[in-house]
């Protein structure tokens, strides 16, 4: 039995590997691009649905205040950045930063309805429960979070907090 030439074929097979690898790049290339663009998606509906669940609770307490013009009557948690001992910004995911905003907001509604003029003495309450707080099972981290400021505002409460991660001790 012969075996065939394959010098006669060698053009043919350079140009039908061209045309494989080419393929592979150009669908590399094109998954690199729908991933990038499928999580902007995922961030901006991200967004949307913490805009949507802000609105929704602001729209429920300010039907509950609304004969009442010296109260607080929503909180709005602001997280600054956070510097590590080097100096660099601790960069977090919208997830994460969604979840925490989420879980000072909820520790801080008890103010809700209290008066705008005992912001001193809520400040103090807030900073003591608050401070070192550690907020546990966000996304496999624990966070602790520090506030920085808070100012009363067209009776709203904002509260701008930094948080760090929290380090598992060795053992």
């Amino acid at each position: 039995m012969r075996v065939p030439p394959f010098e006669r074929y060698a053009v043919l097979t350079q140009g039908a590997a061209s045309f494989v690898v080419g393929a592979i790049v150009g669908a590399i290339f094109y998954h690199s691009i729908f991933t990038a663009n499928f999580e902007a998606v995922m961030n901006a509906n991200s967004d949307m649905e913490q805009q949507l669940s802000q609105y929704e609770v602001d729209l429920k307490e300010l039907k509950q205040f609304k004969n009442k013009h010296s109260v607080i009557k929503s909180v709005l948690p602001l997280q600054e950045d956070t510097r590590d001992s080097e100096g660099e910004a601790i960069v977090f995911d919208e997830l994460t930063k969604a979840e925490l905003k989420k879980r000072v907001r909820a520790n801080l509604n008890a103010l809700l309805g209290t008066s705008i003029y005992d912001i001193g003495t809520n400040s103090k309450i807030a900073r003591l429960l608050l401070d070192d707080k550690v907020f546990t099972g966000i996304y496999g981290n624990s966070y602790t979070i520090e506030i920085k400021t808070m100012l009363v505002s067209d009776n709203v409460l904002q509260v701008w907090f930094q948080a760090s991660v929290l380090k598992p001790s060795p053992g």
